[in-house]
């Protein structure tokens, strides 16, 4: 039986050419409650006002209960200070806009692409990039960026929650955890997604996963896959080589302890 939880749709299921307002509809009529939009997108001539508004325009018209912003990141890994100062001043005001405008709940974050400087290694090969190849600096520089915008969450009275994701310094629960320790908000915590780390050689089982986050998980990304060759192909929650039903069973024990 499907848990009293929103069940939010990735705006990648509608990213073949479809307007905002048709994205909504679509979601509401497929029965999710809400959409996991990304924080700007690409190729649109637009600021973020005109962004926002035209989402919370659709929303009211469509009935879609929850808006939560994505990717792109905060790109925080550069050693340059004054970039990062930048991109932690995008955020800022980017969350702050969006508060005004929408009743947001959690948002999905990540630090910046972090890869590693053998420009031989494929991206494919994630278990060789990200926190793999992480310095003291990295996390230092993630950790100073998201105490400010963990701060603004507090009074915005809303979450941030680091996706695991390959080629990030947050990939995998252990570095994520060291992360959010060094970050110390109760605004701050993470989003499991256990499908980028299901490759990884040697990555956690989803009861290790879920054990080593804990109460800090915020939010989940469910999907799943088969490999085929080199490959990933996805498919359906129910099949491929993650188990999405004990996954939700190791969740819900979590949440009633």
């Amino acid at each position: 039986r499907r848990m009293a939880l929103p069940i939010i749709m990735h705006v990648n299921y509608c990213e073949q050419g479809q307007t905002i307002p048709e994205m909504c509809e679509k979601a509401v009529r497929w029965g999710f409650d809400g959409i996991e939009f990304r924080r700007k997108r690409s190729g649109e001539d637009e600021t973020p006002e005109q962004y926002v508004d035209a989402i919370a325009k659709a929303v009211k018209e469509t009935g879609l209960k929850h808006v939560l912003f994505g990717g792109p990141g905060i790109e925080l890994m550069s050693e340059d200070d004054g970039a990062r100062k930048a991109e932690v001043e995008e955020g800022l005001a980017f969350y702050r806009l969006a508060a005004e405008r929408l009743e947001l709940t959690v948002c999905n974050i990540m630090s910046g692409s972090l890869r590693n400087p053998d420009k031989s290694i494929p991206y494919a090969e994630q278990h060789l990039h990200g926190s793999a190849v992480a310095t003291e600096d990295h996390y230092a520089w993630a950790a100073e960026g998201f105490r400010e915008l963990g701060a603004l969450a507090q009074e915005l009275r809303i979450k941030l929650a680091f996706e695991t994701h390959g080629g990030y310094l947050h990939d995998l629960p252990e570095p994520t955890s060291k992360l959010l320790e060094m970050i110390d908000s109760p605004a701050v915590g993470a989003n499991l997604d256990y499908g980028n780390m299901a490759y990884f050689p040697g990555g956690p089982s989803l009861g290790e996963a879920i054990e080593t986050l804990g109460e800090r998980i915020f939010m989940l990304h469910l999907k799943n896959s088969i490999p085929v060759g080199n490959e990933r192909i996805r498919i359906g929650l129910g099949d491929g080589v993650i188990n999405n039903r004990e996954f939700l069973l190791l969740m819900k024990i979590l949440m009633t302890q």
